[in-house]
């Protein structure tokens, strides 16, 4: 005889709702953490990695134009030295730039939005007080201008910058200011591309650093350009024209100095 047992109806066992409340808390909560993650990641990419900067001059038309954004490796020229046709930026050695002026009052709201576009690295309010420009000369190294062709010699070599350097209608020479100059220990040699307005390490023969950059106040090397957009692309460091340069001789084998 067979057995049935009839199933009655089941009814579903429901987990307790969790109030719509709580779900947006934590929503809100993970919104939260994400951003602090990101500001905290970008924060220490602007500090140990890459910083951004703004192009005011046109000392280095026609490489870098006015109000071209740039972002700057610190790190890399930390493990491989920097090498001539760098194109560097370094806070201002002393007596480079103008006094710059006292900003005019600006809203606690503006003041706040601009400390946190700094932090993350999009906006460079420590430009006034930076510059960029090329490095020709690294330390050691016999930097001379002009040889009879115009050009300016770097260990007795000289060097054809005709595929970076802005020059003045009617002017065949790399300055217009000479100079020979040996470059000390813990110091670069640097140039605009725009000659004919750049106050460069010539206009700085007479002062007491004697047109010299201190190694300790290059920042890093401007790599890539970021703004406008129709201009995103790498900085070129036109290595290629220094391939004929050999390290001073007293100097021997040392970081940094030809690239190909």
């Amino acid at each position: 005889m067979t057995e049935e047992i009839a199933a009655g109806p089941v009814e579903a066992v429901q987990e307790p709702a969790v109030p719509r409340r709580r779900g947006w808390v934590i929503f809100l909560r993970d919104v939260v953490v994400i951003l602090l993650i990101a500001v905290l990641v970008s924060f220490l990419v602007k500090t140990f990695v890459v910083r951004s900067f703004y192009i005011p001059s046109g000392s280095m038309e026609n490489t870098l134009l006015i109000k071209d954004r740039i972002l700057v490796d610190e790190i890399t020229p930390h493990w491989n030295g920097y090498h001539r046709g760098d194109v560097v930026v370094f806070k201002d050695p002393g007596g480079w730039l103008p006094p710059t002026p006292a900003p005019a009052p600006r809203s606690p709201l503006f003041e706040a939005g601009e400390w946190f576009l700094t932090l993350i690295g999009i906006a460079a309010p420590d430009s006034d007080d930076h510059l960029v420009k090329r490095l020709i000369g690294l330390p050691g190294d016999h930097v001379v201008c002009c040889n009879s062709l115009g050009q300016i010699t770097v260990n007795g070599a000289p060097i054809d910058e005709s595929s970076y350097l802005k020059q003045g209608v009617g002017d065949s020479r790399a300055s217009s200011i000479p100079f020979d100059v040996t470059v000390p220990a813990h110091a670069v040699w640097v140039l605009g591309d725009n000659r004919t307005r750049s106050e460069d390490s010539r206009y700085h023969q007479d002062q007491p650093g004697g047109g010299f950059v201190p190694m300790d106040n290059v920042v890093g090397r401007a790599f890539l350009v970021t703004w406008p957009f129709d201009r995103f692309g790498l900085v070129d460091g036109h290595y290629a024209v220094f391939n004929g340069v050999s390290n001073p001789q007293h100097q021997g084998r040392r970081r940094g100095g030809r690239r190909a």
